[in-house]
């Protein structure tokens, strides 16, 4: 069995004329939502066995705070820098490629690629990965290399609103 989460970015900042898109920080509300959703998933008992980010400032800042919460340090975190501008099927690669000594790998990234990406591997039809959501889907499989689209189980689609005070 392998567990893939795929987790958009925190909300980010376009209030920084002159950066780059690459090096836009994570906004407030985006600050507040990461450590949230990363104690979530920890409190399920689904704590990845490797992170992997995209290079992309607000992807990696989110990846920090997961990573935080779920006794991991920065030097943890594995940048891909495939993962930003990927299309599904890059990212596809770059799961199939990983080590099968991993049961379970959390990317973190960007949309539209991976509300695309969930839905082709599961077979669901999630509208939008909104920002900080997190998307876990099964494998019935023992080699990463064996994935494909279609073969998965979504197991949980998570977001920060969703637990908004009403």
């Amino acid at each position: 069995m392998k567990s893939l989460f795929l987790t958009r970015h925190a909300k980010s900042s376009w209030g920084h004329a002159g950066l780059s898109d690459v090096d836009r920080p994570l906004n407030n509300r985006g600050k507040k939502a990461a450590p949230f959703m990363g104690q979530l998933i920890h409190e399920k008992g689904d704590i990845p066995d490797v992170l992997i980010s995209s290079p992309a400032n607000r992807a990696f800042s989110t990846a920090i705070a997961f990573a935080e919460i779920f006794g991991f340090i920065e030097n943890d975190i594995i940048v891909n820098n495939s993962i930003y501008g990927a299309g599904p099927y890059q990212l596809l690669d770059i799961v199939k490629d990983q080590d099968n000594l991993y049961h379970s790998i959390m990317l973190f990234g960007h949309n539209p690629t991976f509300t695309t990406f969930a839905n082709m591997l599961s077979n669901e039809n999630i509208f939008n990965v909104v920002t900080c959501g997190v998307v876990r889907i099964d494998f019935n499989v023992q080699n990463w290399s064996d994935i494909d689209y279609g073969s998965g189980n979504l197991i949980f689609y998570e977001y920060p609103k969703k637990y908004a005070k009403k």
